[in-house]
């Protein structure tokens, strides 16, 4: 090929290129991280989100105008996981540093520092009645918070040496579920600090966790390029589509929402696996969370993060 044949060839490519990365609308667009967000998560009455980056900011948002409301450092060299408590008062936030605290959603105001992890934390989850918190971390540890106060309530050691990376609840509270760096999941018995149950199916780590709202499923996403969905500790739908790891998921009644790598975010139907919209977010997805009512799906890619109008 001559040359200006190749260099019109490879203007074309770049514009193909170009486009295929151009997001979608999004209703909304939350500017203001100075590096890559994290960690997104909605209130439970749907009306702020909650975001957190690799600027060491937590920030919180308007759900319906994207006003920034309150902004806080966490003081920990970067936000890696952050949740919000059931009645949306109360946000638990991790960091690269291992540092954790328990900040008022309202103020962004730190309640309890949460001390313990020797590495960065993965991963944090809330209990169903907002007592506990459970975080996972790079140290190879479960372990489980009084949210009012900080203290350490039990430390949770599958006997392995791998990451643990990810981490939900059950909806009575009674279990928990842990991804680790290696591919499997284990189901803990939190009062007995016991496993129930391990799960191995994803070929390489496990990034994200889900649990149904009956607790009788659990979705998992991998760096393997594939979201699984597993019951009574089977492996019932294989959900492909994404092409390159597999870094977010979240699960609101009949919808799984997964994020990855591939810029896109991808519905599914959370009973036979269709696959319902792919989303082209502009970016490598780093977090991906569905509203309370499963009519908005929020990604972060890159320092922005975007919402989308889904419908039911």
């Amino acid at each position: 090929m001559s040359g200006p044949l190749r260099l019109a060839a490879l203007g074309i490519a770049a514009l193909v290129g170009s486009a295929a990365a151009r997001p979608d609308p999004a209703a909304l667009t939350l500017r203001g991280h100075t590096r890559g967000v994290t960690a997104v998560a909605f209130t439970p009455d749907g009306k702020r989100l909650i975001t957190g980056g690799g600027d060491d900011t937590v920030r919180v948002w308007d759900a319906a105008t994207g006003k920034e409301l309150v902004r806080v450092a966490a003081g920990g060299k970067g936000v890696t996981a952050l949740a919000v408590s059931p009645d949306g008062n109360t946000i638990a936030v991790g960091t690269l540093a291992g540092e954790l605290s328990v900040r008022d959603a309202a103020t962004g105001r730190e309640r309890a520092a949460l001390r313990g992890h020797k590495e960065n934390v993965t991963s944090v989850a809330f209990s169903p009645d907002g007592r506990r918190v459970a975080t996972g971390s790079g140290d190879d540890t479960l372990r489980v918070w009084d949210a009012a106060t900080g203290k350490a309530l039990n430390s949770l050691d599958a006997g392995n040496e791998y990451d643990v990376t990810a981490v939900a609840f059950t909806p009575d509270g009674k279990r928990l579920v842990a991804g680790d760096g290696e591919g499997g999941l284990t189901v803990w018995d939190v009062a007995a600090g016991e496993t129930d149950a391990a799960i191995e199916g994803h070929r390489t780590t496990v990034t994200a966790v889900a649990v149904s709202g009956d607790g009788k499923r659990i979705v998992s996403a991998g760096r393997d390029g594939a979201v699984r969905v597993w019951a009574g500790g089977r492996e019932v739908l294989t959900l492909r589509g994404h092409g390159d790891d597999v870094t977010a998921v979240a699960l609101v009644g009949g919808t799984i929402a997964s994020g990855g790598d591939d810029g896109t975010v991808r519905l599914w139907d959370a009973t036979t696996g269709a696959a319902r919209r792919t989303i082209r977010a502009g970016g490598s997805v780093a977090a991906v969370v569905l509203s309370p009512d499963g009519r908005r799906v929020a990604a972060a890619a890159g320092d922005v993060v975007q919402v989308w109008e889904i419908g039911r």
